[in-house]
């Protein structure tokens, strides 16, 4: 895969060996510029190592990477200026107030966004003055993204961004990040919330077992046949169901020959997370039959 001239990221044959294990084993992709980009899979599947492998934080065994046109492991600490970075838990101690945080570390980037500008965009505004420990775990976490924004950066890494939000706070939060995504951040998200990279992402890529097993548009992901509508209902015989691309049409046959609507009647439209599902889990059933 050749790197794009304008890819924030791009990733050819990237590859991490730790000792006779390899966690991350040939994957390759390209974030473009102003994309929210889902990076997906389960635990231990090699999305951990390759984010910091991108962020500059570990090393790689082969492979060709680029971040903002840099090799990470050759950063400079403008270049780390230029990225943001919301962990799943900073640790960050309670003693100073929103805004003392934020201008703390406004003052770390040569052209750092307002700070009152930045705590009103995660919704903080009433709560500037109050110190970190008194905050709910929601509004800790709007703090996170926050000094992750701070520094104005060109790409955005979120990791496992809303565990541990109640609902309300997962949609404000998914607000927040599409307001930063019409400001033209990059921005590259893991999570295991699969509506989530569904509402909020442009592309996804899925890796499983360090491979990447596939990547395109969210509504793109996975075999065709898997994103085939499921009609199902009950009987006196049972429960029954049929994949259809005409469910309408389906439903109106299955009425009109049984008299009346069928028991239980659902059509169900596969979601990322079914696709998802079925994708990894047919990678499982792989690695398990190689070996």
């Amino acid at each position: 895969m050749g790197h794009g001239s304008d890819a924030v990221v791009s990733v050819d044959g990237l590859r991490k060996d730790y000792g006779g294990s390899t966690a991350v084993d040939g994957i390759s992709f390209e974030i473009e510029p102003g994309e929210t980009f889902a990076l997906l899979g389960p635990n231990g599947a090699g999305k951990s190592t390759t984010i910091e492998i991108l962020e500059g934080y570990r090393d790689r065994t082969a492979g060709d990477v680029r971040v903002l046109g840099v090799d990470p492991h050759r950063a400079t600490l403008d270049w780390k200026a230029q990225l943001g970075i919301v962990l799943q838990s900073t640790g960050e101690p309670g003693v100073m107030t929103v805004a003392e945080q934020l201008r703390h570390f406004a003052r770390f980037y040569p052209h750092p966004r307002d700070v009152d500008e930045t705590i009103a965009a995660v919704g903080l505004t009433e709560k500037a003055g109050t110190r970190l420990a008194r905050l709910s775990g929601g509004q800790r976490r709007r703090v996170d993204v926050a000094l992750g924004i701070i520094g104005n950066p060109r790409l955005l890494f979120l990791d496992e961004p809303t565990t541990g939000f109640d609902p309300e706070a997962r949609h404000e939060f998914w607000e927040l990040i599409r307001g930063l995504k019409r400001e033209g951040t990059t921005i590259l998200l893991t999570t295991h919330y699969l509506d989530e990279a569904a509402r909020l992402g442009d592309r996804a890529g899925v890796i499983a077992g360090g491979r990447l097993i596939d990547i395109g548009p969210i509504d793109e992901i996975g075999e065709a046949s898997a994103r085939v509508p499921i009609v199902r209902w009950r009987d006196q015989r049972g429960e029954h169901s049929v994949r259809t691309q005409e469910p309408g049409r389906t439903v109106a046959d299955l009425v009109a020959s049984l008299g009346a609507e069928p028991t239980g009647l659902e059509v169900i439209r596969p979601a990322l997370e079914d696709v998802y599902l079925e994708m990894v889990g047919a990678a499982r059933d792989g690695e398990r039959a190689a070996a």
